[in-house]
């Protein structure tokens, strides 16, 4: 359990170092880009990260599990087996790029070698992402933690020394702008593949056992495809999200206009303030993935009820204390942005969708420990559907309007959160009340 807490603060803290040098970046992109640049390169960075996560297959998730599970003496057969696999997908995905590239209308807009950098990104992520899963599974966090921490040091140095020393028009500064996020991943390829090459030439002179390619290959789809197919749905669910909110709001009677802006005041002001914590659990998600796994491969059901309940009372501590910071601070905080009564209310009664992701992004990181991707798939379209449904009903109602929205938000938040708690509950055998041993334990 030592471990897990190391991990964890050692993340958290290197996670919340990196937030803050994001927002010094994001201020100097602010500066240098200008608002057309700036709006021109946070438009093609959802593509962008797409494109990084189907790249990388999810392979830190399934590699991480799979060593946390197996004996040490199977590892290097299986990351031989791991880096065949990634050879042929990268292959294959770089040939299908290099299809689509005359028909992805998005990167018209953008200085010719832009696309080109999305293409380098491919490899980058795709081989990085053995050795995140690998340092993972054997819980050396720290090395996890400073590769996160300077991927985003070296962008911010790269980009306050280009624009110190040379000045761009806005096509370039954006195809720089993106130059330093793509040299960044360069940097820390560089630095886990060696960390990597030195704990793998150490397996080489350790005893091993083979194990067979098709085992290995069958173990790391069967969780890549339905943890990438979870993060490509919350990808095309949060870019349908804004259509159906101004839909809803026009039906309601609400002109194009404020519409916009009133989604503009949740989207750009109250989700940037709520989900700046979420950090914290993103950082339990990347400890407790193997954490969980190798003590559900030992059926160790006590070390897995304490584990929760330790992650459920931590994510209380502070969880609580920061939605309560948020509700009476709401004014000042909303203002840091821009004065608006209006993103005050709207940060208020958000509260509940907040909170309840704290505890839905570790609640996941468990399933995937214990092997219930099914689940939460299934957790997160049932959810989406009842939310998206609601957000539109309620939503159009002239009484309600984006009141009715965030109804919406918070009750699929909180159907997605009992939905995987109670599902872990009787997986692992506790009650879902006192998270006190039942008499049977079910495997």
């Amino acid at each position: 359990m030592s471990t897990f807490v190391k991990g964890s603060l050692l993340l958290i803290v290197a996670s919340f170092l990196g937030e803050c040098v994001e927002f010094i970046m994001n201020m100097v992109l602010a500066k240098e880009l200008g608002e057309q640049g700036l709006g021109l390169y946070m438009s093609i960075l959802p593509t962008v990260f797409l494109i990084v996560l189907l790249a990388s297959f999810e392979l830190p998730i399934s590699i991480s599990k799979f060593i946390a599970e197996k004996d040490s003496k199977y590892h290097r057969h299986m990351l031989k087996s791991a880096i065949h696999l990634t050879i042929v997908t990268t292959a294959g995905f770089m040939v299908l790029f290099l299809l689509l590239m005359p028909f992805l209308t998005m990167f018209q807009e953008y200085h010719p070698l832009f696309k080109w950098l999305v293409m380098l990104l491919i490899p980058l992520i795709s081989f990085s992402s053995i050795t995140r899963g690998f340092f993972m599974g054997k819980n050396q966090m720290g090395k996890i933690a400073l590769a996160n921490f300077l991927r985003k040091f070296v962008q911010l140095g790269l980009l306050v020394f280009l624009f110190q020393l040379f000045q761009f028009d806005t096509q370039t500064s954006i195809m720089i702008a993106f130059f330093t996020f793509v040299g960044s991943e360069v940097v820390i390829f560089i630095y886990l593949i060696h960390m990597f090459y030195i704990q793998f030439q150490q397996l080489k002179r350790r005893p091993s056992e083979y194990i067979s390619e098709k085992v290995v290959r069958k173990n790391l789809i069967s969780v890549s495809i339905p943890t990438t197919s979870i993060r490509v749905f919350h990808s095309l669910t949060h870019a349908i999200q804004p259509f159906l909110i101004k839909a809803a709001l026009l039906h309601s009677g609400v002109s194009a206009t404020v519409a916009t802006e009133q989604f503009g005041l949740i989207a750009g002001v109250a989700m940037s303030i709520g989900f700046f914590p979420a950090f914290i659990a993103h950082s339990l998600l990347i400890v407790l993935i193997p954490t969980v796994s190798k003590a559900y491969a030992e059926r160790d059901m006590s070390r897995l009820q304490e584990l929760l309940r330790k992650v459920m009372g931590f994510t209380f501590l502070y969880g609580i204390p920061v939605v309560l910071v948020f509700y009476f601070f709401a004014e000042p905080l909303t203002n840091l942005f821009l004065h608006s009564p209006t993103a005050t209310g709207y940060l208020q009664i958000l509260i509940p969708y907040f909170l309840l992701h704290f505890f839905v992004i570790p609640l996941q990181a468990y399933l995937i420990g214990l092997g219930l991707l099914k689940d939460a798939f299934l957790h997160n379209i049932w959810s989406t559907i009842i939310s998206f449904s609601l957000m539109y009903i309620l939503g159009s109602m002239d009484e309600l309007r984006m009141d009715g929205v965030i109804i919406g938000m918070n009750t699929g938040a909180m159907l997605l959160t009992l939905m995987h708690y109670m599902t872990i509950c009787k997986k692992i055998g506790v009650s879902y009340y006192s998270l006190r041993s039942e008499t049977s334990h079910h495997f």
